[in-house]
């Protein structure tokens, strides 16, 4: 037996850290949604009980370090069962990126074994088990568009963004999430994202102000850490991009833009300058091709 699923990547809209909370976590407030990006998770029943995972690129790891593996350990301990399974991902997604493509990983882990093992679990239960392997996760169980607050794992859903072209470019380099927060300075924040404005832009399908509104409270953190997030981001700028940000903690940026022949003619103009670059569309809602990823042979 064999499940198939995509796992889209993710970008922020915006994000903003309102507090640092007790228990070490910040307390966040992000618009997120996906763009046509995708990973795809092979799921495969084994006779053993063993748990394997194999990937087309060597720079996630293949064992219990990978948020997938994690997500296939962790269901089996909260199901009771032992059955065996080997995951295969054919990674597209950029490696430490700020796309959330391992969080997506594991959603899809948990969607497809849910699928390939008749759990019947609901997209709400998926989802709390991805909060104890990730942040990002129980928003990639849902996909589509969210407000996510807490560590982001309280999820309000939205619009889709009004269509667009999405221009992705990622430096040569990964970022450490843990090491952007540990340099983030809540009080010393000089402007916070507009994060009810952004969704009312979603609501109303308005492309403009949608542009006008993104912001990332981590980008001047990673930029400091790295200037050629900077770089790229001016580049963009300059090459006619609508509206460009950096996605989560980085080191992606990505850039917004109506026209086609625009959005190619930058990806051209960034080739040779940067290490990965993807023009993708919005993507944004749960829709029928990515369900239609989940497949049993």
């Amino acid at each position: 037996m064999l499940v198939s699923v995509k796992a889209p990547a993710k970008i922020n809209l915006t994000l903003d850290a309102l507090y640092k909370r007790q228990d070490g976590y910040h307390e966040l407030e992000m618009v997120m949604t996906t763009v046509d990006l995708f990973d795809r998770i092979d799921l495969f029943e084994k006779e053993s009980s063993s748990i394997t995972l194999e990937s087309s690129s060597g720079l996630v790891p293949q064992d219990e370090r990978n948020l997938a593996y994690r997500a296939a350990v962790l269901l089996r301990e909260k199901i009771g069962i032992k059955r065996g399974i080997h995951i295969r991902i054919d990674k597209h997604i950029p490696v430490a990126a700020g796309l959330a493509g391992g969080s997506s990983d594991a959603a899809a882990t948990l969607r497809g074994l849910n699928r390939l093992w008749g759990l019947g679990l609901s997209d709400e239960e998926l989802a709390a088990i991805g909060a104890e392997i990730g942040s990002d996760v129980p928003f990639c169980v849902y996909s589509g568009t969210a407000i996510a607050r807490g560590r982001g794992e309280i999820l309000t859903p939205l619009p889709p963004p009004p269509p667009c072209w999405v221009v992705l470019a990622k430096p040569g380099h990964g970022v450490s999430t843990a090491d952007v927060f540990g340099r983030l300075k809540v009080d010393e924040i000089a402007e916070h994202p507009e994060t009810e404005q952004m969704a009312e832009a979603l609501r109303k399908r308005d492309y403009d102000h949608m542009v006008r509104l993104l912001g990332n409270v981590l980008e001047p953190v990673t930029m400091e850490m790295h200037e050629d997030v900077g770089k790229i981001k001016k580049k963009m700028k300059e090459f006619g991009a609508d509206g460009v940000l950096m996605s989560g903690s980085g080191p992606t940026v990505f850039a917004l833009i109506r026209q086609e022949s625009r959005a190619r003619r930058i990806v051209n103009s960034l080739r040779g300058f940067c290490w990965q670059v993807y023009c993708v569309r919005m993507l944004g809602v749960r829709t029928e091709s990515v369900l239609d990823g989940i497949r049993t042979k």
